[in-house]
């Protein structure tokens, strides 16, 4: 590999950036964790409801739920991200992220299983550098799993209901070249932008993929489904090594 031919920060094409967990980060969280993934830098925290929302009652649906919420605090990015708050909604792109989040976490578990009980994951993006949406995604595994473990362990749940752990991660083309991971520089500068979200057993929970003012081939297809597959193989493991520690 030239010089050349390496990314702004050094890294190969099919190489991530550096991923840390920093698990307990919120002591009053049922479950936490600082996902570090370069330079950005996402806490998930999970609060556990002994309730279900009105919607599953009056549908006679039986089991739990799991919702998420997503943010970027204001002082994440170079210049000052305002509130959602201050604009009385909130953000498309935020609501758009919290959806896919919940839709990830809820294939990541036995809904039944957890019993009458809301779990509510929420993501604050503390600095974004790229990949704020997969590292939510990739830290809120963490964080549930030590939420229903603290759960087991009170006695209020007496069977495991997670099920094959789920990761997400970026990939793109940059100056025709399929790469892995997405910093902030080569997400603005991608031709075509995905996000993949699998569980373990290599199957797809979403898959976006996007031409951004230009199409891509079969060939580029298949060079980022392998480079983001490969990704999601080493996060897997990167999890489980975090959830080991704990």
């Amino acid at each position: 590999m030239t010089t050349a031919s390496l990314r702004p920060d050094g890294r190969t094409p099919e190489q991530l950036r550096p991923v840390r967990f920093q698990n307990g980060i919120a002591p009053y969280a049922s479950g936490s964790t600082l996902i570090e993934w370069g330079n950005t830098r996402v806490i998930c925290g999970v609060t556990v409801e002994e309730s279900v929302p009105r919607w599953m009652k009056e549908q006679g649906v039986t089991g739990g739920w799991i919702t998420a919420e997503y943010s970027m605090l204001p002082y994440s990015t170079l210049t000052r991200k305002a509130r959602d708050i201050s604009k009385g909604k909130i953000d498309g792109r935020s609501q758009e992220i919290q959806r896919l989040i919940g839709r990830s976490m809820r294939a990541a578990i036995d809904l039944e299983k957890i019993g009458p009980r809301t779990i509510w994951l929420d993501c604050d993006v503390l600095q974004a550098d790229g990949g704020t949406r997969t590292a939510a995604i990739t830290g809120s595994f963490v964080a549930l799993t030590l939420a229903v473990r603290g759960l087991q362990e009170k006695g209020k749940l007496t069977v495991n209901p997670m099920l094959k752990p789920v990761a997400a991660v970026s990939v793109g083309i940059v100056e025709s070249r399929a790469l892995l991971d997405l910093a902030y520089v080569e997400d603005v500068a991608a031709t075509v932008d995905m996000n993949l979200v699998m569980n373990a057993a290599g199957e797809f929970i979403e898959l976006q993929g996007t031409g951004e003012e230009g199409t891509y081939t079969d060939e580029q297809l298949a060079a980022m489904l392998a480079a983001g597959k490969a990704g999601i193989k080493q996060l897997l493991a990167l999890q489980q090594a975090a959830l080991a520690v704990s």
